[in-house]
């Protein structure tokens, strides 16, 4: 039998579609942004609807729903430098967390202390060099910023991947794709956290294409990693290492 967790065509699409993205922003190219980035969400979908059968239709339809609500986002985000985009990049990337917080909360995440503080020291730390230096999009990025938080802390919680190796309270990526979670949240925020250094602090031409190419990959593994871990906790039947 073939196995669940084999990778297929539309994981080919993914991973082309956020190389080209990533060279395209290093490099300027914006029109490879506006043809392969709004391709990355959606070669996840696809996976999504691959595994539909094996998975609980709740979770089918909260992933469906982030992953096109992550796609409007990054069409509006293909330019980083227009606040007005950003902004609204952020309030779709809002509604996706959601879903994601909703899928890994009916699967028994919680938050815990290890995870809960440092994210909200960061929330706050971020939320307050906004309010200092952006006051134009500190309202919708702080907001956004707590979405991503709740979905990172839950995304952490160790009870998610059962058998996991842990490590300062987070399971240890391996074989079992639940183990992935913890890292995707970690990816999401130290992804979208650079959004705010490179806003803020990043000056040079050079330097903030080299930031975008950062932001955008570690942005696409952590889809990548989230949704993969997500589809197994929302495997119908899930049994020994996933």
């Amino acid at each position: 039998m073939k196995s669940k967790n084999n990778w297929g065509v539309e994981h080919a699409v993914f991973a082309g579609a956020t190389l080209a993205t990533v060279v395209g922003a290093v490099t300027g190219r914006e029109r490879w942004q506006q043809v392969a980035k709004p391709l990355i969400a959606p070669a996840l979908a696809a996976r999504v609807l691959r595994r539909r059968a094996d998975t609980d239709p709740a979770d089918v339809a909260l992933l469906l729903a982030g992953l096109t609500a992550a796609t409007v986002g990054d069409v509006f985000m293909i330019d980083p430098d227009d606040d007005a985009r950003l902004v609204r990049g952020a309030s779709s990337f809002a509604a996706m967390q959601v879903g994601y917080s909703a899928l890994l909360f009916r699967r028994g995440a919680r938050p815990t202390a290890p995870a809960l503080l440092p994210r909200f020291a960061g929330w706050a730390g971020a939320a307050a060099l906004l309010r200092g230096r952006a006051k134009e999009v500190a309202v919708p990025l702080t907001a956004y910023g707590s979405l991503l938080g709740t979905t990172s802390t839950l995304s952490a919680d160790p009870s998610l991947a059962p058998g996991a190796d842990v490590v300062a309270n987070v399971a240890v990526p391996g074989t079992d794709r639940r183990s992935w979670l913890g890292a995707g949240g970690m990816l999401f925020t130290a992804s979208d956290g650079l959004i705010v250094v490179r806003r803020l602090f990043i000056r040079g031409e050079r330097g903030r294409a080299v930031a975008e190419g950062v932001i955008l990959a570690s942005y696409a593994a952590a889809q990548l990693l989230l949704v993969e871990g997500m589809l197994v906790l929302g495997r119908r039947r899930v049994t020994g290492r996933a």
